[in-house]
């Protein structure tokens, strides 16, 4: 029986370390998907044809839309609108040229003359969706009455939300539970406790998983919850990087949870007996001590690399850093957190009434997990410094992006956190190795409340970084406004009728926010000695720096003497612009001015 038993669980071991090679090829997969295809975070447009506001003498003949990076499209990449918002059909949308930055869709011929909408969702590389629209006009422009609605069900980005805060929380049971019992706590391996939580976070992450597979579908294609069982949607999920990587992970989910359960399935006596001289060489001791740690510890670091390979840290700066650095930050999470949790349930918190004091020694669990912390915390504090500073870029993108704004949440829980971990660390180092079981009864109960917050809190800190990571980084989204100052030149100023005042003046231009789109643009006209100095008049036109864009219109007005306004200035995508003002200082003379700057 012992022979068959452990030919069984050799046979269970070679099962496993395939199911890992096949997981590992589709990890490879994305580590060289990541190497060739560079990309920048969140997409964005670079150029289209037609630009925004432009007005045609004729139809074209399709719409081209140019990101920054390479993008995947679905069925409503690309939609046309007229005025009253009805779809007008145009060509499937496609890879121009065979580029996987450029999406291009065919126009029918003969559209009437007014203004049209261009509305494009497409998913960009770290598996984000990014959508926007712009108009154009043939033969004149006419008024839009139509409202661009590019978002998806509301409960579509929610349940996706969901379902990566339940894959951190089941990768943090898994992974840390796991190292907890089979490592960390000599009895744990014969706790159904700790076994349970171990198999509820390979449950759980099982279930966010494939939560994030059937709901990408209808996230990149701005559909209804109800295509998360549409077999389209899902094979278009299956054919891009995180589709890829969700199936590595669900797979690597099935070898680690074999792999655990060969180191638990027998509960080992003190003195194991010698195997029979009958047992095939390595087939059940070598077997349990050598290749289950490896496959372990193998697959423990492709499942972090699911996540790594497939979101932000393989795209935006320094790639090459950035994928190492967030598995560390996400394997050390994942170990504190798991282990913490475990802890809590069942080593630190009674396990009944009839056991009010403890339920288990705390020694030596308890100071080999705080040497755990203490490392996990250096790694996490190392890490994350590194990863804020690549994401955020500058101060004011903390406060002025959302990103911003939760990294400085996560940062707060993550410092409440480390203060109750020092309190329980200092409990560990005051009572030393020998007598933890021998603690004040009052001293127990506050070491259990300090436990129970910091897993409070890192669970919260988990539900921040589910959020994170579906928001596009402060970096790519923080857009300073504009303020800039340009002299009136001389020659202008001391023009024959001119006003006065302009002698020695400048021309001060604020631009808010700065972004593609529209933009509200204030004109300031400042005399020599600060005041505002009315003009005749003030016009503008938005010029690309490169020429490649035609020049486009700039409605400007006057909100009082001195103070002129564009209320709708559209830029039309990212990248060095110039605003050429023509100011008129008297009835014959105007002077130009330009204005560049950078739209982000």
């Amino acid at each position: 029986m012992r022979l068959a038993s452990r030919r069984r669980a050799w046979l269970v071991t070679r099962l496993a370390v395939i199911v890992l090679l096949v997981a590992g090829g589709l990890v490879v997969d994305l580590v060289s998907a990541a190497a060739i295809r560079p990309a920048y975070a969140h997409a964005y447009l670079t150029e289209s044809s037609p630009v925004d506001t432009q007005v045609l003498d004729r139809p074209p003949a399709e719409v081209r839309l140019r990101f920054n990076e390479a993008v995947s499209l679905g069925r409503r990449a690309i939609q046309l609108l007229d005025v009253t918002g009805k779809n007008v059909a145009i060509g499937a949308p496609d890879h121009a040229d065979g580029k996987a930055n450029t999406a291009r869709a065919a126009l029918p011929a003969g559209l009437a003359e007014g203004t049209y909408v261009v509305a494009w969702r497409v998913t960009s590389a770290d598996s984000h969706v990014v959508s926007g629209a712009f108009s154009f006009s043939v033969g004149r422009p006419s008024s839009l009455a139509v409202t661009v609605d590019q978002d998806a069900d509301p409960a579509v980005p929610v349940i996706d939300a969901v379902g990566r805060a339940l894959a951190f929380l089941g990768v943090a049971l898994a992974l840390g539970g796991a190292l907890f019992v089979v490592v960390l706590w000599p009895a744990g391996r014969a706790d159904r406790r700790g076994r349970r939580i171990v198999w509820s976070g390979l449950a759980v992450l099982t279930m966010g998983t494939v939560l994030v597979l059937l709901v990408q579908g209808p996230y990149a294609e701005g559909t209804s919850l109800a295509g998360m069982f549409d077999p389209a949607l899902l094979n278009a999920t299956l054919t891009t990087r995180l589709g890829q990587a969700l199936l590595a992970r669900l797979a690597l989910i099935l070898a680690l949870g074999t792999a655990f359960w060969i180191a638990v399935r027998a509960k080992a006596p003190a003195a194991p007996p010698a195997p029979p001289a009958s047992a095939a060489p390595g087939s059940g001791g070598i077997g349990r001590r050598v290749v289950v740690p490896g496959l372990a510890v193998a697959g423990a670091a492709a499942l972090v690399l699911t996540w790594t390979l497939a979101d932000h840290a393989q795209t935006g700066i320094q790639t090459w850093l950035a994928v190492p650095a967030t598995s560390l930050h996400l394997l050390a999470m994942a170990l504190w957190l798991g282990g913490l949790i475990t802890l809590a349930a069942c080593v630190v918190l009674p396990a009944g009434r009839r056991e009010p004091v403890r339920a288990v020694s705390l020694e030596p669990v308890l100071p080999r997990f705080s040497l755990l912390a203490q490392i996990c915390f250096a790694v996490i504090a190392v890490t994350g410094l590194y990863l804020a500073w690549r994401q955020v870029g500058t101060w004011g993108a903390l406060g002025g992006t959302d990103f911003g704004r939760l990294l400085l949440g996560k940062l707060a829980a993550v410092l409440a956190l480390l203060a109750l971990a020092a309190g329980a660390r200092r409990f560990v180092q005051r009572r030393g190795r020998e007598l933890l079981d021998a603690a004040p009864a009052a001293a127990l109960r506050r070491l259990r409340r300090s436990v129970a917050g910091e897993a409070v809190l890192g669970v919260a800190v988990v539900s921040i970084t589910a959020v994170l990571v579906n928001t596009a980084p402060a970096r790519a989204s923080y857009a300073p406004p504009v303020h800039s100052t340009v002299p009136v030149p001389a020659a202008a100023a001391n023009t024959a009728g001119a006003p006065p005042g302009l002698r020695g003046g400048s021309v001060e231009v604020r631009i808010e926010p700065a972004r593609p789109g529209r933009n509200l643009v204030d004109i300031y006209v400042n005399g020599g000695d600060g005041s505002l100095v009315a003009v005749p008049e003030v016009s503008g036109t938005l010029e690309s720096q490169d020429r490649t864009v035609p020049a486009l219109p700039v409605k400007v007005a006057a909100a009082e003497p001195g103070h002129y306004v564009a209320n709708s200035m559209a830029i039309p995508y990212p990248g060095d612009w110039v605003l050429r003002l023509d100011i008129r200082v008297t009835d014959f003379d105007e002077t130009p001015v330009r204005v560049p700057f950078t739209a982000r």
